[in-house]
């Protein structure tokens, strides 16, 4: 348990925490998706591009198992922090909107401690995900914020 205190709380430290939504003034957002060119088609994104982008730049430090920009779930592989090395942890992200919204992102940590040589599943401290999930929040959007102040 010693390994996530010490991992998130030099993440949350880098982006700071801050509150992510919609506005209630009936505005849009001005980019929902990110469009992918392949030959003559193309395609649109089925998530948020800010919360996808902040999400890859968020979990940069783990292994991805698998990253699908349309489905807009990301899989690390297990993580195991080279100050605690019978601890691991693993972080699934679902993007479930094409909004930039706080209800738009659901992301699950799971953990596992190791006896001997055999992992076994722990449970994981509830803010990790919470704090992940404000991290992600706040990236999406300075990055948002960026490219509005680039038009």
């Amino acid at each position: 348990m010693r390994v996530l205190p010490a991992l998130f709380c030099a993440l949350v430290l880098t982006t700071g925490l801050a509150g992510c939504g919609s506005s209630n003034d009936g505005s849009r957002e001005a980019d929902t998706g990110t469009s992918i060119a392949s030959g003559s088609t193309r395609l649109t994104l089925g998530v948020n591009s800010y919360l996808w982008h902040a999400s890859l730049d968020t979990l940069s430090f783990l292994p991805l198992t698998s990253a699908d920009p349309f489905g807009g779930v990301i899989i690390s592989e297990w993580y195991v922090a080279p100050t605690s090395p019978d601890e691991r942890l693993k972080v699934t992200v679902y993007i479930m909107d094409r909004t930039l919204r706080a209800d738009g992102l659901k992301v699950v940590v799971f953990r596992q401690t190791r006896t001997g040589s055999v992992w076994a599943d722990a449970t994981p401290s509830p803010d990790t995900a919470h704090k992940l999930e404000d991290s992600i929040l706040t990236r999406a959007r300075e990055l948002r914020l960026a490219s509005l102040g680039s038009s």
